[in-house]
């Protein structure tokens, strides 16, 4: 019965979530490793200006480092007072560190824009969930920005932090996420961080490496779940997983290509540079708004079968350890 208690932080935190979302005005964990980033990100630039992959590599230690012992510490803490005190805070840091609502509420805004015509009210809501120039963006490369993302996001945003905190519960989640914040956040290949960025997007490649691997096989199942083409989306797949600069990108990108029978990617702008891409997917079909519902629907599925895998081998391990 223990066993079972310890492994509801996960299901509560994933409840958490889908009822309240990510309140923007409210305090959030994920932000102050953000802010910690960019203070860093100015101390070393200061610090180091001729070795920026060296002061690259110490930000990442110490975000990493003082990421995972905060919560540590405090969850030791909660769990030596009360057990129940310790699933509280456990679940809702679990709450904190997975964001499918938030990658839902914020996708469907570019939906309901194009449902309503309204372009360029679209076009702004795409630019807050995107990294590439989206100015010159018309109507399907917005959809596919749109999908794309959310497509990526299922691994990065969800399903991989769900793969740690089955191993290591919320302290290993924010291990996680802290290496993927700052990969986001200074894992460009730009004149800026092409140094002091290398380390932090080498380890969140390393980091992700099977949980997107694991993510494309669940968001097949999925597609097969749904209803969807679950046999182009496995053919994609195999053909178009490796067609992304980094090596996990890719992976989910194409199972959701295939599932929806449409092509995703191709060149886009950065930071006002033109970036080749290769094409994934077929062009079976046009893009359309609705695009980013059936995305959404794939990236629920492959979630709620994350979940189920996460507190399964979560049980195990607990069993094992007492």
């Amino acid at each position: 019965m223990n066993i079972l208690i310890l492994s509801l932080p996960i299901i509560i935190g994933f409840v958490i979530d889908c009822i309240l979302g990510d309140p923007y005005n409210f305090p959030h964990p994920i932000r102050f490793i953000g802010n910690m980033i960019m203070k860093l990100e100015k101390i070393m630039f200061r610090k180091f200006p001729e070795n920026l992959y060296k002061g690259g590599l110490i930000m990442s230690f110490i975000v990493i480092v003082l990421s995972s012992a905060v919560p540590l510490v405090l969850l030791i803490i909660c769990y030596k007072t009360n057990i129940i005190l310790g699933i509280i805070i456990e679940s809702i840091m679990i709450y904190y560190i997975i964001a499918p609502r938030c990658l839902k509420d914020e996708s469907m805004k570019v939906y309901k824009a194009l449902k309503e015509n309204d372009v360029e009210k679209a076009r702004y809501a795409v630019s807050m969930i995107v990294g590439r120039d989206t100015n010159a963006l018309d109507k399907d490369g917005i959809i596919k920005a749109s999908v794309e993302t959310v497509a990526e996001n299922t691994s990065d945003g969800v399903t991989a932090p769900l793969f740690y905190i089955m191993f290591g519960g919320a302290v290993l989640g924010f291990f996680y996420k802290s290496a993927n914040t700052m990969d986001s956040m200074v894992g460009y290949k730009n004149d800026k961080y092409r140094d002091f960025g290398r380390f932090p997007a080498r380890f969140d490649d390393v980091l992700n490496f099977i949980p997107s691997r694991l993510t494309a096989v669940l968001m097949i199942i999925s597609a097969y779940i749904l209803k969807l083409d679950w046999k182009n989306a496995f053919k994609i797949w195999k053909r178009d997983r490796r067609k992304h600069a980094s090596p996990n990108s890719a992976q989910t990108e194409a199972v959701c290509a295939g599932a929806l029978n449409i092509r995703l990617a191709g060149d886009a702008y950065y930071f006002g540079k033109l970036h080749k891409k290769q094409y994934i997917g077929d062009n079976i079909r046009p893009v359309k708004s609705d695009d980013i519902r059936l995305a959404n629907m794939l990236m629920y599925c492959t979630t709620i079968l994350m979940l189920f895998i996460s507190v399964a081998v979560r049980m195990i391990i607990l069993e094992v350890i007492f």
